[in-house]
């Protein structure tokens, strides 16, 4: 779970930070200013109000249902939530091997290994009884993000109890866990990213832009995982439960909701609400998140409601990082569901005074639960302790990792090619909408709300804030030059480290007689929250993953807020009697330069355009094997359709110059590379002495 996320990574610069920037904290209004003291939040305040809109309104048309309409929840949820997904791939092969057997007085362990998809092997653990005769019911096990994977202590106690009971159970190493590390870097002996949920988070960037939530993966996984279990002669194949702990009761939840042959099911420590996790933790690994669920008037509930009325347990713990207030809010409505259906007695809930994990009481409950529906009896199970065996014991592998034993494919492999297999270049502006997020019409000025005026020698500098839209003010400096007549060009300038970074630069500007208009996108500058900054290596690697998650978790993106951002400066600049509106320019640093991009093929009125240290395509972060900071950019699926150099090609006879694009880990990407994606477009290095003026183009 993210609350518990350190992230190791050797000798990668800090993403697009400028070098000796000169910061004139003039230009920092409204820290001081008490209506604006909590200015720093609106943006998380914005993307959770959206999203509460959504559950609202789910929760308003839950109210009404009938019995028909619950019955009815469970195939339109597999439709929204499998299209969410991305689809699945087509089921081949397992090729699954027993490589090892361990064997104990009254089970035995099989080590396996099979192919999820072709040449992605899976590595597991097969828990077969002695005692008694088969076939047996059966357990799948997904596993939670705890250290040692197949071999954590409390995933032994639940795995060797319930073999000792006459059950056969599967559990599998999840994506980045165990012998399945995917970015395995062979000098660490680890992960590239550390831990588990990191990698997860890495490589959920890659998979979103290609359309995939990660757990597209995670869940194909779990579901070949099953059709192996079913497959085994001890098996009893209409007697399967499912259960597993954090990420394992995530992928319970997952499994469960979509694959019939799940008879019960118990989640632990992981049904909640959306509401309450927004209020609370935030949205968690890519695993967890799927862009569009909101949107599609989706909640944790959903989860059991396309289990129902088969048996399902909730085992929550009261002080779980998962808010047990909304575990309960979810456990009343499905108590109201099962009642319309008539399976009262079939839903039920463990709440344990503890927190986070497989602990004693939802291990007691869960045998409990199992046996009631699979065998058939309601007795209580003794959770002996059981001494848990090594790690290197319980591995399949050799080398005790996949990808030096056998090779094959990762995440990224198998990603790269599915983008691969896209047709794209072809985007429509409407298209681009869609995909961002971006509402904006043309529309009167924004209203400005004046925090005083800085004069200088040559030019002065009005200080404001604008309105982008209801919720988000977007704070601004306007660099006028003193003197002259007439109408003068102007620039809107973005940067993703904020306008007092980019002073320096737009004095430059307004020296050569251009007005400035340099402001700070939601999210950006003065509207930063400070504590998405200062969140260790996790801000290091995704910035401020909260709001951009939650965001595409309601359907829209920060990139498509931000270029409404520009382009509401960009009335700004067109109400003023002073600019030439012919002339609008936008320059765009860091990551502000995507949004900038992004607005200007979207708004023809923005003339000219020059992007800084900004990534050069969405195609490098799938290629590479490490970014950081791209969770702001990412535009859900957009691979599927366009990258930034066909939104290049969309700006026609209007000018683009790119200075010292920027590859996925914020280092100086390839002029060659870029000059061939771009075309004719101007590739320009920055020398120590070039300022803006010199180097971006824009002249009066």
């Amino acid at each position: 779970m993210k609350p518990f996320l350190f992230l190791v990574l050797l000798g990668i610069t800090a993403l697009l930070q400028p070098a000796a920037a000169q910061v004139d904290t003039s230009l920092d209004f409204l820290r001081n200013h008490t209506d604006y003291r909590t200015f720093h939040q609106q943006l998380n305040n914005y993307e959770q109000r959206r999203a509460f809109a959504l559950l609202d309104a789910r929760e308003a048309a839950v109210a009404k249902w009938t019995a028909e309409d619950a019955k009815a929840r469970k195939d339109a949820f597999r439709e929204r939530f499998i299209r969410l997904l991305g689809g699945f791939p087509e089921k081949t092969p397992l090729n699954a091997k027993v490589l090892g057997v361990i064997e104990a007085d009254d089970y035995r362990i099989e080590k396996i290994v099979f192919e999820s998809q072709p040449k992605f092997y899976v590595t597991a653990n097969l828990y077969v009884p002695k005692k008694g005769s088969g076939p047996y019911p059966a357990i799948l096990f997904p596993l939670g993000h705890e250290n040692g994977a197949k071999a954590h202590d409390a995933w032994q106690q639940v795995l060797v109890t319930f073999a000792r009971k006459g059950y056969v159970c599967l559990t599998w190493d999840p994506l980045g866990q165990g012998e399945r590390i995917q970015l395995f870097d062979s000098d660490l002996g680890n992960s590239k990213v550390t831990p588990a949920t990191s990698e997860h988070t890495v490589l959920g960037m890659q998979t979103l832009l290609a359309g995939d939530p990660l757990a597209r993966y995670t869940i194909w996984d779990g579901i070949r995982a099953l059709d192996y279990l079913a497959s085994r002669p001890e098996v009893d194949a209409s007697r399967i439960g499912a259960t597993g702990n954090s990420g394992g009761g995530t992928h319970t939840a997952y499994i469960s909701s979509l694959d019939d042959r799940i008879k019960v099911a118990a989640p632990s420590c992981f049904i909640t609400s959306w509401r309450h996790i927004l209020k609370t933790i935030g949205p968690q690994d890519a695993e967890q998140c799927v862009p569009g669920f909101l949107a599609e008037g989706l909640d944790h509930p959903d989860f059991l409601h396309a289990f129902s009325p088969k048996p399902y347990r909730m085992l929550s713990a009261i002080r779980d990082f998962f808010s047990i207030t909304g575990a309960r809010e979810t456990y009343a409505e499905m108590q109201t569901a099962y009642g319309l259906v008539g399976a009262s007695d079939k839903i039920g809930m463990t709440e344990a005074d503890d927190g986070h994990g497989y602990t004693h009481p939802r291990r007691v409950a869960s045998y409990r639960w199992f046996d009631k529906w699979l065998k058939g009896v309601d007795e209580e199970t003794p959770d002996t302790p059981v001494t848990p065996r090594r790690e290197d014991e319980l591995f399949a592998t050799k080398s005790g990792q996949v990808l030096t034993e056998f090779g094959g494919a990762t995440v990224t492999t198998l990603n790269q090619a599915r983008v691969k297999s896209f047709r794209r270049g072809n985007a429509t502006p409407a298209k681009i909408r869609e995909l961002i997020g971006y509402d904006y019409q043309p529309g009167a000025a924004p209203k400005l709300k004046p925090f005083g005026v800085l004069d200088r020698d040559a030019y002065q500098v009005e200080k404001f804030t604008y309105s982008s839209e209801e919720g988000i003010e977007i704070p601004a400096v306007l660099y006028v030059p003193k003197g002259g007549s007439g109408k003068r060009p102007a620039v809107v300038y973005a940067s993703g480290s904020g306008k007092s970074s980019v002073a320096k630069d737009a004095e430059s500007l307004v020296a050569k007689g251009l007005i400035v208009l340099s402001i700070d996108l939601r999210g950006l500058g003065e509207s930063r929250n400070p504590q998405v900054d200062g969140d260790g290596n996790w801000a290091k690697y995704f910035g401020d993953y909260n709001s951009a998650m939650t965001a595409m978790l309601a359907g829209h993106t920060l990139t498509g807020g931000r270029a409404r951002d520009i382009s509401r400066g960009i009335d700004v600049l067109v109400a003023r009697p002073d600019v030439d509106t012919q002339n609008i320019y936008g320059a765009g640093k860091g990551n502000a330069g995507v949004a900038l991009l992004h607005a200007a093929a979207l708004d023809s009125r923005i003339r000219r355009v020059t992007l800084d240290g900004t990534l050069e395509s969405y195609q490098a972060v799938v290629d590479g094997r490490i970014h950081q900071k791209i969770a702001e950019l990412v535009i859900p699926g957009v691979l599927r359709h366009y990258d930034l150099p066909d939104l290049a090609k969309m700006l026609g006879s209007r000018t683009l110059t790119l200075v010292d694009p920027a590859d996925p880990m914020g280092n100086p990407a390839s002029t060659e590379k870029v000059s061939k994606l771009y075309g004719k477009v101007k590739v320009a290095r920055r020398n120590v002495d070039d300022t803006a003026a010199t180097i971006y183009g824009f002249t009066r």
